[in-house]
């Protein structure tokens, strides 16, 4: 019905690393979808907004799973002057298989298919933070035109989902409460370190120009994976 790639074993554990944020044991909102983006779900493709609790979506891993929180927040208020520090990442048509442009936060969790993932860490599948994508694939950052609502959902338990065809999303699990997040579960999927990440993003570029040019790569880039 939907067309993508699947997966049936789970990812192994990688070292993790907080950004954004940090305010005596909560993180801040880091991830999360802008309104407007089609994510797979029971009633077919729908808008992020347009999903209510209870509602299934269907995940990476675990097939359909249904919804049991949602959050709401604006975003870039102070669009278009916002810092650049804070700029969402744009990432084009195709770029990680989406159908439609994708805007993310800086620090939303992708999943990247690499052959050098697959080396380094015994799995082709990891997850960055997209903000290290940025001259990937015509990903980059850009100044936010407008204030945007950004939905965050959760499940019972930690997911990857498809939004817009295929990109591979990150959801973790709801930490909200400080009982929560003292007491929440090892995590299922950790979101590489920002220097793990970079690494694999230079790797994905290099492999992105093997491919394009039959397998000629300029010998700077390809000394670093």
């Amino acid at each position: 019905m939907f067309g993508w790639k699947t997966k049936t074993a789970a990812m192994p554990q990688r070292t993790a690393e907080m950004t954004g944020a940090y305010d005596g044991g909560l993180s801040a909102q880091t991830h999360g979808l802008m309104a407007g983006t089609k994510l797979a779900s029971n009633l077919g493709w729908r808008a992020i907004e347009a999903l209510a609790v209870g509602d299934a979506v269907l995940t990476f891993d675990n097939g359909m799973q249904q919804i049991v929180e949602i959050r709401r927040q604006t975003f870039w208020l102070d669009a278009p002057d916002t810092n650049p520090a804070n700029w969402p990442v744009i990432v084009p048509v195709g770029a990680l298989d989406n159908r439609e442009p994708l805007t993310l936060l800086a620090d939303q969790g992708v999943i990247v298919e690499s052959d050098a993932a697959a080396e380094t860490f015994g799995d082709p599948f990891a997850i960055v933070p997209a903000h290290v994508l940025d001259g990937v694939r015509g990903i980059h950052r850009a100044a936010p035109a407008e204030k945007v609502e950004l939905i965050a959902i959760y499940f019972e338990n930690e997911e990857v989902i498809y939004a817009e065809g295929g990109a591979l999303i990150h959801c973790p699990k709801s930490t909200m409460t400080l009982d929560a997040f003292l007491n929440a579960d090892p995590a299922a999927y950790d979101v590489l370190s920002t220097q793990d990440a970079a690494f694999l993003a230079e790797c994905l570029a290099v492999e992105d120009q093997m491919l394009a040019t039959g397998g000629w790569v300029d010998g700077q880039a390809a000394v670093h994976c």
